[in-house]
């Protein structure tokens, strides 16, 4: 039989930290659209990124350019951010002891 440390102990490891996902998954989509902008930008050409630069329609102010890529980068930092905050509630909520219960189920 587990102790309540243990089960404390379990409860906490179970649940994601929202913050530190949010800022995880923002800094992976803020860095690859940052990445991804200068690459085009460097490697140059004709039509430098237009499928890339459909992203104008939902973010305002970003192009294919070096202070668009900074732009770009706040935009899909702060998308990130709430995606990993929304994900890491679901799982949190989801891991919670009891969560597979039915309901009226007594524990």
């Amino acid at each position: 039989m587990a102790t309540p440390q243990d089960q404390d102990l379990t409860r906490t490891i179970r649940r994601l930290n929202a913050r530190i996902m949010g800022i995880s998954m923002g800094l992976m989509l803020g860095l690859g659209l940052f990445v991804a902008t200068n690459w085009l930008v460097i490697k140059g050409g004709v039509n430098v990124g237009q499928h890339l630069a459909l992203l104008r329609n939902f973010f305002p102010g970003y192009r294919v350019t070096f202070v668009g890529s900074l732009v770009g980068f706040i935009y899909a930092f702060v998308l990130g951010y709430g995606i990993g905050v929304v994900i890491a509630a679901i799982y949190s909520r989801a891991a919670a002891p009891g969560a597979g219960r039915a309901v009226g189920t007594p524990r």
